[in-house]
């Protein structure tokens, strides 16, 4: 069985820049992705938060960039490699892909992400990236002077909602309901702000568009309502996300909502085990903190098997 120093499991910004620091350090360092390396930010058009590019880059040509540093290191990628089982080998970790091949691995740092829940409705996937969005914080500067619908009525619908005021003229909030979910304090700022207005007992039966953009969306009532079309520029989807934590989900320690506990280090309960990005408990889930965790996991992990190499040595 092939024996490597570190496997990063999930290639986006927190597993490529796990990747870039573990095999600047000479670690024998393997990044097993499902797909091509970036993960959820190749589906963002442009990214205007991530410093370094004042006038901005898309996702796909920043995961790019964080992809070919990386393997200019020495990381090696085994894309299209579903990691399908992690198993405890005395203090190593057997990592099992779907074709059954494995590797022998002194640890192991998951960063896997979290999946945005999906209404699974026409028209979701075809634009997505052209209108469709479950990140306000990283396009809602790209919906200036537009108008644009918010889909839930949660605490996170509401807040970004409310974020969008800055940008767009126009913010609907569509929830299924007749009240929204959100704490009473958030609601109320949500209420007396001019830019928000609210279709209540809306569901979204089908997105639509043309010439690769949103045009609106088609809305089902839950109650005896009639059903409409509300034309849009954009639409936020904020329904809930599902951390990708199910290969460790019987390791370590997760949150009542699937999350992996770490500490400041990225260190989850079990030892030699690190976590980093959108699949850890944390506030903020952006490029930038997703690649600052995979650094400190990285980090930590070549001291934990420096440690163990020495000690037998």
């Amino acid at each position: 069985m092939e024996t490597i120093d570190i496997a990063v499991i999930g290639g986006g910004p927190a597993g490529l820049t796990a990747a870039l620091y573990a095999a600047r350090a000479r670690a024998k360092t393997v990044v097993f992705e499902t797909a091509l390396p970036g993960g959820q930010i190749v589906t963002t058009d442009h990214v205007e938060n991530y410093p370094a590019f004042p006038e901005g880059i898309s996702g796909a040509e920043l995961a790019d960039l964080m992809y070919r540093q990386a393997e200019r290191f020495g990381a090696e990628f085994r894309t299209f490699a579903s990691v399908e089982h992690i198993e405890p080998s005395d203090l190593d970790f057997i990592i099992t892909d779907s074709e059954g091949q494995q590797v022998l691995a002194h640890s192991a740092i998951l960063a896997t992400g979290a999946v945005p829940k999906k209404l699974g409705v026409p028209g979701e996937a075809e634009f997505t990236g052209r209108g469709v969005s479950w990140c306000a914080t990283c396009d809602g500067a790209l919906f200036r002077d537009k108008t644009v619908a918010v889909i839930g009525g949660g605490d996170a619908a509401v807040e970004e909602a409310l974020f969008l005021t800055k940008f767009a003229t126009r913010v609907w909030i569509v929830h299924r309901r007749d009240e929204l979910r959100a704490t009473k304090c958030i609601q109320e700022r949500c209420f007396e702000n001019e830019k928000i207005s609210f279709k209540w007992s809306r569901v979204v039966a089908e997105i639509k568009g043309a010439e690769g953009k949103v045009t609106g969306i088609q809305l089902s009532a839950t109650n005896d309502e009639p059903d409409e079309f509300l034309p849009l520029d954009g639409i936020f989807i904020f329904v809930g996300v599902e951390p990708r934590s199910s290969l460790v989900a019987d390791l370590c320690d997760l949150d009542d909502a699937g999350y992996v506990k770490i500490d400041h280090s990225g260190l989850t309960s079990y030892p030699g085990l690190y976590a980093a990005g959108d699949v850890t408990v944390s506030d903020l889930k952006q490029v930038i903190t997703a690649a600052s965790g995979g650094a400190s996991a990285a980090f930590e992990a070549l001291k934990y098997v420096d440690d163990r190499l020495c000690s037998i040595g």
